[in-house]
């Protein structure tokens, strides 16, 4: 199993670069940001310098999406990091949550999802891509290997990540509903004649090592409500008709709203709602050995990657404690199989 660390773009942006730094050396295989243009600063601008200043670790967006930028420019913007650094970029893309909401945008949809998928990756790739009606290409792309990971909640979205995605990224670390999402992704990829074996996993959640659960669960708690902006878009679409776990959207009941200037923010004022069973189950908490029990659970289950959320009062120790004693301790051990699709 992979670890990444995903990365909020504030100022001043020397000290993301300097945490990029310091992941590659602690073993992280990945790592990721946010995209919200209004709420941080701008990525592909810093991407550029942690490539400059690393050597190994994949660089991208957790996630991007298909309304912020053309999507012929987001392919471009890969494309030349690729042909700078060689293929070190992996593209993460959803439907757009506070990127598109703060500017009074909804959501993108699923059609449009799906068409940036296809149009960014042939791009970067140095292929040919239908966009709007027309034939486009990049002459100067050549060589290029850009991967690109789907994040989804809803059936819709978990279907069109098995047909056309490279990578499913889920942004929760509870195995029940892991198990559930990787098993639908998987049937989505068979039923389209893809293998699924070939898709990549990467569950995303926030972790904090330690022993102060109390305190760990405060400043997690934010993540329940990240994710219930995204499970309200479901309830409002399903109802209560089972196309989802219930185990995913029953918690949403008390939900009276969101503050994006708070985004992904510990001690998010807007959160309470959020009951200490979620964001045990969403979350990965407790000492060192609670972190590897979860982690194993999750890599049986299929999962490639896991990547940590440091948005909290205690990165450094974290991500130390994920250098000193997670990753070699995943890395020195031999996975059980995965199970085979559902």
């Amino acid at each position: 199993m992979d670890i990444g660390v995903v990365f909020q773009c504030d100022p001043p942006a020397r000290e993301v670069v300097r945490l990029a730094r310091q992941a590659e050396a602690a073993g992280f295989s990945h790592v990721w940001t946010f995209d919200s243009h209004l709420l941080w600063q701008e990525p592909f601008v810093i991407y550029s310098q942690i490539l400059a200043e690393t050597s190994r670790v994949m660089v991208g967006p957790m996630v991007t999406n298909p309304g912020t930028r053309d999507v012929t420019v987001t392919a471009s913007l890969f494309a030349t990091l690729n042909e700078m650094y060689g293929n070190r970029t992996v593209c993460g893309i959803g439907r757009g949550d506070s990127a598109l909401r703060t500017l009074g945008y909804q959501p993108t949809t699923i059609a449009e999802l799906r068409d940036s998928v296809n149009v960014i990756r042939d791009l970067a790739n140095g292929r040919a891509a239908t966009y709007r009606g027309a034939q486009v290409h990049f002459p100067w792309a050549a060589g290029g290997e850009l991967e690109v990971w789907v994040a989804a909640y809803g059936p819709r979205a978990l279907a069109l990540t098995g047909e056309v995605g490279d990578g499913y990224i889920l942004q929760l670390a509870d195995p029940d509903l892991a198990a559930w999402m990787i098993s639908t992704v998987r049937s989505a990829a068979e039923r389209a004649g893809r293998d699924p074996a070939a898709i990549k996993f990467c569950v995303a959640a926030p972790a904090y090592v330690g022993d102060d659960l109390a305190h760990q669960r405060d400043q997690t708690r934010w993540f329940g409500g990240m994710v219930g902006n995204h499970v309200a878009d479901i309830v409002a679409r399903y109802g209560a008709s089972g196309a989802v776990p219930p185990a995913l959207t029953d918690y949403i009941r008390g939900r009276q709203g969101y503050d994006y200037a708070e985004h992904g923010r510990a001690g998010n004022s807007h959160t309470d709602f959020v009951p200490d069973e979620i964001v045990d189950r969403f979350c990965v908490l407790g000492p060192v050995e609670a972190h590897l029990e979860k982690l194993r659970v999750l890599r049986e289950l299929g999962v490639d990657q896991f990547a940590v959320y440091l948005q909290h009062d205690d990165k450094e120790h974290t991500l130390a404690a994920y250098g000193e004693h997670v990753i070699p301790a995943l890395r020195g051990e031999t996975p059980k199989p995965t199970p085979a699709a559902a």
